[in-house]
C-alpha cells in the first residue's frame, strides 16, 4: 500500500502489520481498513508489505516508523497478527507506542529453521519466492534479543487457545500486566476478529 497521502496530518495513524508470508491483503487487514473507512474515516490507515527476512524488514520498518515520528503530529497506534505481533512489539518498544498483538510470534527465530533453504510463496497468492538462509535466523535472535525483557509500550493481547501454530501460553507470559483477551477455540486466524475492532481502535486511540 502506498504511503499515507497527508503524513503531516494530525489525524491518527494506525499501521497494520501482516504475519509471516502473508500481505496486507490478508483478510484482517482488510476488514480492518473497511471497518475504518465506515465507521472512523478520520484515521489514516497504512499497511506496508513486509519482506520475510528479517534484517530487511528491521530496517524498512524501523526506517517507516522514524520517518512517521519525523512528520505525522497526530497519535500512531499498531495492530499486527503473528509475526506482525513480533514486529509491534519491536517498534512499540524502540518508540513507546500503543499496540494490539493478535495470536502474536513472541520468539519467531524457534519456528523459522523449518523454512530455512526451502522455496516459500506467500499465502496471499503474490508472485515472489523466497529462500531464508540461517543468517536470516541468527538476525531474528539478536531482533528478539533488543526487546526489554519488561516491556514499556502499552499492549492488548487478543490469544485463541486453539491456535495450531503458535503456543498461546508463551504471549500470555510475555505480555503479563498488560491488557489480555485469551479465548478457548479459535485457531491461528483468530476467529471473529470483526467482534474487536472497534474496542481495538478504542484502545489505540482513546478519546478521554
Amino acid at each position: 500500500m502506498s504511503e499515507p497521502q497527508n503524513p503531516t496530518s494530525e489525524r491518527p495513524l494506525l499501521i497494520y502489520l501482516h504475519g509471516f508470508l502473508s500481505s496486507p491483503q490478508s483478510f484482517k487487514c482488510q476488514l480492518l481498513k473497511d471497518w475504518l473507512q465506515q465507521s472512523r474515516p478520520e484515521i489514516v490507515f497504512y499497511a506496508p508489505l513486509i519482506s520475510p527476512y528479517p534484517g530487511e524488514a528491521a530496517m524498512a520498518l524501523g526506517q517507516m516508523l522514524q520517518d512517521f515520528r519525523s512528520n505525522h503530529r497526530g497519535p500512531i497506534g499498531l495492530v499486527g497478527s503473528s509475526m506482525g505481533g513480533f514486529w509491534c512489539t519491536w517498534l512499540a518498544e524502540q518508540h513507546g507506542l500503543p499496540a494490539a498483538v493478535i495470536n502474536p510470534a513472541i520468539k519467531p527465530s524457534r519456528f523459522m529453521p523449518g523454512y530455512v533453504n526451502q522455496d516459500l510463496k506467500p499465502y496471499s497468492g503474490e508472485m515472489h519466492t523466497y529462500r531464508l538462509r540461517p543468517a536470516d535466523v541468527d538476525n531474528m535472535r539478536r531482533l528478539e534479543a533488543s526487546i526489554p525483557s519488561v516491556l514499556q509500550g502499552r499492549y492488548w493481547l487478543l490469544a485463541q487457545r486453539g491456535d495450531e501454530t503458535l503456543d498461546c501460553r508463551d504471549a500470555e507470559q510475555f505480555y503479563a500486566g498488560q491488557q489480555q483477551t485469551i479465548e478457548d477455540g479459535g485457531d491461528h486466524s483468530f476467529q471473529g476478529f470483526a467482534r474487536y475492532t472497534e474496542a481495538l481502535v478504542n484502545f489505540l486511540f482513546p478519546t478521554n
